[in-house]
């Protein structure tokens, strides 16, 4: 239906549902505005140039397609692709060498979950040639191990295991004068301190510790204990779900105007804003498989009049944890993006089914 509830793809006659198939999936293919003369050499039936015009005029006047001033080619609507989608869009089935890639990249016994979902969200970058979005789940898990690796004299690692076998890790700056032993102790430490604890609680619990404590630690222990808790409790990491993005580069490699950029401006800030990441499950959680969120119909990133393609992931109790997808401006390849998509969520709920 239209936005005025008078149109829908059954609504066309065949030539007419001919011209639009062939125009939006040029479009795709190109982005570039479609005329009468590129139809003309890809129509199945000997049709003129005028006759296709008269067509694409109808459509236009429809609501399906626009003529954008600078050029005598159409581009479809915001409702014209979503019509598209819904109504002719073919899926194609994902190549051996795609399933291979994908299963090589994602185990299902992969104990490294954080691991898995930045090896799926580079995957889906890189097979896409488009940006990635992995919403990890919450880490709820009790600390089963924490450590401490100096990388240099000026950044180290803070390192968490946890009780279901997920491991986290972040680098971050160290006090200056930092020793081996001192790392030791801090881990020690922390070891005594965070056992049966979780993510969420790290901050307070430490903080207390170190408050009744601080007489039993070296001074430089302390301050390494402070200075790799604190990059935690700075991301935002306490329990809540956490936005991974991929392939940033590819968006901006596709932009062609100064307008283009500006949209893909947008769509960075849309998704450095940490307080939308809870509204980007729930667009998952609206129905199984895969979703296409096409402009203003996203509300997460209507500013940037970005596609969105993203399907749920669940555990063990079928319960919607997070979601994989695929972002990038209107003209995706939705047939080829969608099965991709798809699989690599299927993966990803094998993967987190298994673990104990």
């Amino acid at each position: 239906m239209t936005e005025n509830g008078s149109t829908s793809i059954d609504a066309l006659n065949a030539r007419s549902r001919e011209v639009f198939r062939l125009l939006v999936e040029s479009y795709l293919d190109t982005g570039d505005p479609v005329g009468s003369r590129t139809l003309t050499r890809t129509m199945n039936e000997s049709v003129s140039a005028a006759t296709i015009r008269n067509v694409m005029q109808d459509l236009e006047h429809l609501g399906l397609l626009d003529s954008p001033h600078v050029s005598a080619g159409r581009i479809p609507t915001q409702f014209g692709l979503r019509m598209f989608v819904d109504g002719l869009l073919e899926v194609g089935d994902l190549s051996t060498d795609e399933r291979r890639t994908i299963d090589a990249s994602i185990q299902s016994n992969s104990e490294d979950i954080t691991g898995a979902l930045d090896r799926a969200g580079s995957l889906l970058s890189g097979l896409t040639q488009s940006a990635s979005v992995v919403l990890a789940p919450k880490t709820e898990a009790p600390i089963k191990h924490i450590e401490f690796v100096s990388l240099s004299p000026d950044k180290a690692l803070v390192v968490l295991v946890m009780a279901d076998g997920q491991v986290e890790n972040r680098i971050f700056t160290p006090p200056l004068g930092q020793t081996p032993s001192a790392m030791r102790e801090a881990a020690n430490f922390l070891n005594a301190v965070l056992a049966g604890h979780t993510v969420s609680d790290l901050k307070s619990v430490v903080e207390t510790e170190i408050g009744l404590r601080r007489q039993e630690l070296d001074s430089l222990a302390a301050k390494l204990i402070e200075a790799g808790v604190a990059v935690w409790a700075n991301e935002g990491v306490g329990g809540s779900e956490r936005l991974i993005v991929r392939g940033r580069s590819n968006l901006i490699d596709e932009t062609v105007t100064e307008a283009d950029l500006e949209r893909v401006k947008t769509l960075f800030d849309d998704l450095e804003r940490k307080q939308d990441i809870a509204q980007f499950l729930d667009l998952t959680e609206q129905g199984d498989g895969v979703r296409i969120f096409i402009g203003s119909e996203n509300k997460l990133f209507s500013l940037s009049g970005s596609s969105l393609v993203v399907s749920p992931y669940m555990n063990a109790d079928r319960k919607v944890i997070g979601a994989v997808g695929v972002i990038g401006p209107t003209r995706l390849n939705y047939g080829r993006i969608v099965p991709i998509v798809d699989y690599t969520a299927q993966l990803v709920s094998r993967m987190m089914s298994n673990r104990k």
